[in-house]
C-alpha cells in the first residue's frame, strides 16, 4: 500500500508507517511542519509505541516531508486522525490528502468505514482542508457560523469535529 513515485533521479517518495526515528526526526524539525512548536505537547511517543500501525511517514530518502498520526477508536468502529503535518516547503502539494487516503485504504482493510478529526474552530486552514477532502463538520454554529462541539476538549475548550463515512 502507497506510493511510489519519482521526484527526480535522486529522490524517491514514499508512505511507511512512522518508525520511532522518523518520530524523533518529526520532533526536532517541529517548526518547519508547523511554523511554531505550539503543538510540540501534542506528539506523544505513545502514537509511534502503541498505534504504530496507524502512523504514517511520506519520505523523501531518509527525510519526513509528511506524517499522520492516527489511531483506531476504541469505543466506536471509527478511525480518528489525531496529528497530520506536512513541511512548509512541501504543502499544496497533495499529501495530506495521499496520507489521508492511506489510512482510510489501512481502514478499509479492517472493516473500519468511519473517519474523524478535530481542529480548533480558530483553525481555518485545517478546517478548509478537511472539508475539501470531503469531511462534514458536526455540531452547533459558533458565533463565527463555525460548527463546534462545546466543551469537547475541555471545559472551555470547543473544537470542530469532523466526520466521514467511507464504503
Amino acid at each position: 500500500m502507497g506510493i511510489n513515485k519519482d521526484i527526480s533521479d535522486q529522490e524517491t517518495e514514499r508512505i511507511a508507517n512512522c518508525s520511532y526515528s522518523d518520530f524523533l526526526q518529526i520532533l526536532t524539525d517541529i517548526e518547519d511542519f508547523w511554523g511554531s512548536n505550539r503543538t510540540l505537547s501534542y506528539h506523544h511517543p505513545m502514537f509511534i509505541n502503541e498505534f504504530g500501525n496507524t502512523a504514517f511517514v511520506i519520505k523523501v530518502n531518509d527525510k519526513v516531508i509528511a506524517y499522520l498520526l492516527g489511531f483506531v477508536s476504541q469505543t466506536e468502529q471509527t478511525g480518528y486522525v489525531h496529528l497530520i503535518g506536512v513541511r512548509q516547503n512541501h504543502q499544496k502539494k497533495g499529501l495530506g490528502k495521499i496520507l489521508y487516503a492511506h489510512f482510510i485504504e489501512y481502514l478499509r482493510a479492517i472493516g473500519i468505514e468511519n473517519l474523524k478529526a478535530i481542529t480548533t474552530p480558530t483553525n481555518q486552514k485545517s478546517i478548509n482542508f478537511h472539508l475539501r477532502i470531503g469531511m462534514e463538520m458536526t455540531g452547533v454554529e459558533n458565533a463565527n457560523g463555525i460548527k463546534v462541539i462545546k466543551d469537547y476538549s475541555g471545559l472551555g475548550q470547543d473544537r470542530v469535529v469532523f466526520k466521514m463515512k467511507f464504503i
